[in-house]
């Protein structure tokens, strides 16, 4: 078999851009495209494969994709907050002509960052992703939406908090999420990752002991992670309803 029928092409899909990496290549050769309120998965898909034609062609055999919402058996539960419609139903696998996974970006970055107990992980981006993982078992959490203060956490960690409140507030808000997160789940380590994570770098005596600094390349990394079986934190069990008395 060709080494390029082994080849993973791992696809982040994000608020304000899509990028794309090959197995095999270096994190500086990632490849990106503006995404934004109008974008449909049509349109990211050609988007990614334009990607993997221009300059040296990209050719693989298998895609992996860090989706910006709740993803349940590999789909799209709804579309995501910062990104046109379409995405519930839409044929991935189809699309790219290739094997296809699909998970929360959050949960794809956390694979990508997991170095074993249990790990909570906060993706600081346009909204708010975030992911735990416990002895290898990964769980995709939906954080953003629920109350804090008076809106919601993503209101205040994500990009509408930091452009609202400025970047030394933003930072306290950010540590005090982390804390109110952390009494909750009681994780070993918390990784803060997406892009905006990178303005904790010229903070870090500010970070309590147990957290510490991702990076958005990890997404890449857990994208790879999904197709090899022994680095893969393997999903939550299926969770059976409760009996009706």
């Amino acid at each position: 078999m060709s080494r390029a029928a082994h080849a993973v092409l791992s696809v982040d899909i994000g608020g304000t851009h899509v990028k794309a990496l090959l197995s095999g290549h270096p994190d500086s050769g990632a490849r990106r495209f503006d995404s934004g309120p109008d974008l449909t998965p049509a349109e990211m898909v050609r988007g990614v494969l334009a990607l993997c034609a221009a300059g040296p062609v990209w050719t693989f055999g298998a895609v992996s994709v860090g989706y910006p919402g709740p993803v349940l058996h590999g789909q799209p539960v709804r579309d995501p907050a910062h990104l046109g419609p379409g995405w519930v139903g839409f044929d991935f696998a189809g699309a790219f002509g290739r094997p296809l996974k699909l998970v929360n970006d959050a949960a794809m970055q956390a694979f990508g960052s997991y170095a074993g107990g249990k790990m909570l992980f906060l993706g600081l981006g346009t909204g708010l992703g975030s992911a735990l993982i416990v002895d290898g078992i990964a769980e995709p959490l939906e954080l953003a939406h629920l109350p804090y203060r008076k809106h919601t956490f993503e209101d205040y960690v994500g990009l509408r908090g930091l452009k609202k409140h400025g970047k030394k507030k933003w930072r306290r808000q950010v540590l005090d999420v982390i804390a109110e997160l952390s009494a909750a789940l009681e994780p070993d380590t918390v990784v803060l990752g997406g892009g905006n994570a990178k303005l904790f770098a010229d903070h870090l005596d500010d970070l309590p002991p147990q957290v510490r600094l991702g990076d958005n390349a990890n997404a890449f990394t857990g994208g790879f992670r999904l197709w090899d079986d022994k680095a893969r934190p393997q999903p939550a069990p299926a969770r059976t309803p409760p009996e009706t008395p």
